[in-house]
Protein backbone atom coordinates (compact mmCIF):
# COMPACT_ATOMS: atom_id res chain seq x y z
CA UNK A 1 0.00 0.00 0.00
CA UNK A 2 2.94 2.35 1.19
CA UNK A 3 4.55 1.28 -2.48
CA UNK A 4 1.65 2.61 -4.48
CA UNK A 5 0.61 5.47 -2.72
CA UNK A 6 4.67 6.54 -3.06
CA UNK A 7 4.61 5.84 -6.80
CA UNK A 8 1.45 7.64 -7.31
CA UNK A 9 3.12 10.97 -5.39
CA UNK A 10 6.35 10.12 -7.71
CA UNK A 11 4.30 10.37 -10.28
CA UNK A 12 2.72 13.23 -9.77
CA UNK A 13 5.43 15.49 -8.87
CA UNK A 14 7.02 13.95 -12.28
CA UNK A 15 3.74 15.62 -13.62
CA UNK A 16 4.28 18.78 -12.31
CA UNK A 17 7.58 19.25 -13.16
CA UNK A 18 6.87 18.24 -16.61
CA UNK A 19 4.00 21.19 -16.97
CA UNK A 20 6.20 23.76 -15.09
CA UNK A 21 9.14 23.24 -17.92
CA UNK A 22 6.66 23.51 -20.72
CA UNK A 23 5.18 26.72 -19.74
CA UNK A 24 8.56 27.81 -18.95
CA UNK A 25 9.97 26.99 -22.48
CA UNK A 26 6.38 28.40 -23.95
CA UNK A 27 5.85 27.62 -27.32
CA UNK A 28 8.31 27.81 -30.59
CA UNK A 29 7.19 30.40 -32.84
CA UNK A 30 5.98 29.63 -36.60
CA UNK A 31 8.92 30.14 -38.75
CA UNK A 32 8.35 32.65 -41.68
CA UNK A 33 10.44 33.15 -44.57
CA UNK A 34 11.71 36.23 -44.78
CA UNK A 35 12.00 35.81 -48.83
CA UNK A 36 11.20 39.11 -50.52
CA UNK A 37 12.80 40.70 -53.84
CA UNK A 38 14.13 44.09 -54.24
CA UNK A 39 12.19 47.05 -54.63
CA UNK A 40 14.99 48.87 -56.22
CA UNK A 41 18.07 48.08 -59.19
CA UNK A 42 20.84 50.08 -60.11
CA UNK A 43 20.41 49.40 -63.81
CA UNK A 44 24.13 49.81 -64.19
CA UNK A 45 24.99 46.70 -62.44
CA UNK A 46 23.20 44.88 -65.34
CA UNK A 47 25.49 44.31 -68.53
CA UNK A 48 22.40 44.07 -71.05
CA UNK A 49 20.31 47.13 -69.19
CA UNK A 50 19.67 49.09 -72.20
CA UNK A 51 15.71 49.44 -72.65
CA UNK A 52 12.69 50.83 -70.81
CA UNK A 53 12.61 47.84 -69.06
CA UNK A 54 14.53 45.76 -67.02
CA UNK A 55 14.20 41.95 -66.23
CA UNK A 56 16.57 40.26 -63.95
CA UNK A 57 16.49 36.79 -62.67
CA UNK A 58 18.76 35.78 -60.13
CA UNK A 59 19.87 32.18 -60.26
CA UNK A 60 22.14 29.24 -58.79
CA UNK A 61 23.93 26.77 -61.22
CA UNK A 62 22.91 24.60 -58.26
CA UNK A 63 19.37 25.66 -58.41
CA UNK A 64 17.15 22.95 -61.05
CA UNK A 65 13.82 25.69 -61.57
CA UNK A 66 16.66 28.75 -62.43
CA UNK A 67 17.35 27.23 -66.02
CA UNK A 68 13.95 27.09 -66.53
CA UNK A 69 12.85 30.36 -65.58
CA UNK A 70 15.67 32.17 -66.98
CA UNK A 71 14.94 30.43 -70.50
CA UNK A 72 11.47 32.25 -70.06
CA UNK A 73 12.33 35.52 -69.25
CA UNK A 74 15.08 35.58 -72.25
CA UNK A 75 12.21 34.97 -74.24
CA UNK A 76 10.80 38.69 -73.10
CA UNK A 77 14.10 40.60 -74.59
CA UNK A 78 12.99 43.04 -77.49
CA UNK A 79 14.35 46.66 -78.19
CA UNK A 80 12.47 47.44 -75.02
CA UNK A 81 13.11 44.85 -72.54
CA UNK A 82 16.52 43.68 -71.09
CA UNK A 83 16.87 40.37 -69.46
CA UNK A 84 19.91 39.36 -67.44
CA UNK A 85 20.38 36.55 -65.81
CA UNK A 86 22.35 36.84 -62.80
CA UNK A 87 23.89 33.75 -61.54
CA UNK A 88 24.84 33.47 -57.85
CA UNK A 89 28.50 31.72 -58.19
CA UNK A 90 28.99 34.59 -60.74
CA UNK A 91 27.67 37.56 -59.37
CA UNK A 92 27.49 36.80 -55.72
CA UNK A 93 28.21 40.04 -54.93
CA UNK A 94 24.95 41.50 -56.64
CA UNK A 95 22.99 38.24 -54.41
CA UNK A 96 24.36 39.96 -51.54
CA UNK A 97 24.16 43.26 -52.52
CA UNK A 98 20.68 42.77 -53.28
CA UNK A 99 19.60 40.61 -50.46
CA UNK A 100 18.14 37.61 -52.32
CA UNK A 101 17.82 34.80 -50.26
CA UNK A 102 16.25 32.50 -52.53
CA UNK A 103 16.31 31.62 -56.14
CA UNK A 104 14.98 32.14 -58.60
CA UNK A 105 13.78 35.41 -58.26
CA UNK A 106 13.13 36.72 -61.17
CA UNK A 107 12.23 40.70 -61.24
CA UNK A 108 10.42 43.15 -63.67
CA UNK A 109 11.82 46.93 -63.07
CA UNK A 110 11.49 50.30 -65.02
CA UNK A 111 14.31 52.08 -66.74
CA UNK A 112 15.21 53.79 -63.07
CA UNK A 113 15.42 50.68 -61.79
CA UNK A 114 12.44 50.68 -59.35
CA UNK A 115 10.57 47.02 -59.11
CA UNK A 116 7.02 46.73 -60.76
CA UNK A 117 6.91 43.54 -60.21
CA UNK A 118 8.77 40.51 -58.84
CA UNK A 119 8.49 36.25 -58.74
CA UNK A 120 10.32 34.16 -55.94
CA UNK A 121 10.43 30.64 -56.98
CA UNK A 122 8.98 28.92 -60.00
CA UNK A 123 6.97 30.92 -62.68
CA UNK A 124 5.26 30.03 -65.83
CA UNK A 125 5.43 31.99 -68.99
CA UNK A 126 2.19 33.34 -68.82
CA UNK A 127 2.72 34.52 -65.75
CA UNK A 128 6.30 36.21 -66.82
CA UNK A 129 3.97 37.96 -70.13
CA UNK A 130 1.05 39.13 -68.33
CA UNK A 131 3.61 40.72 -65.70
CA UNK A 132 5.48 42.63 -68.27
CA UNK A 133 2.11 43.39 -70.17
CA UNK A 134 0.40 44.53 -66.74
CA UNK A 135 3.71 46.90 -66.01
CA UNK A 136 3.74 48.08 -69.14
CA UNK A 137 0.23 49.05 -69.44
CA UNK A 138 -1.39 48.97 -66.00
CA UNK A 139 -4.68 47.55 -66.26
CA UNK A 140 -4.44 45.14 -68.83
CA UNK A 141 -3.66 41.38 -68.24
CA UNK A 142 -1.62 40.40 -70.89
CA UNK A 143 -4.46 39.39 -73.24
CA UNK A 144 -6.04 41.39 -75.76
CA UNK A 145 -9.61 41.44 -75.81
CA UNK A 146 -12.53 41.45 -77.99
CA UNK A 147 -15.26 43.23 -76.38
Amino acid sequence: MIQVLLACVIAAVIIAVARWQQNQRGSDAPTQPSWQFPAQLDPTDFASSRGQWLVVVFTSSTCSTCDDVAAKAEVLASSAVSVSTVDYLDHADLHKRYEIDAVPTAVIADGNGVVKRGFIGPVTATDLWAGLAEVREPGSDGCSSTD
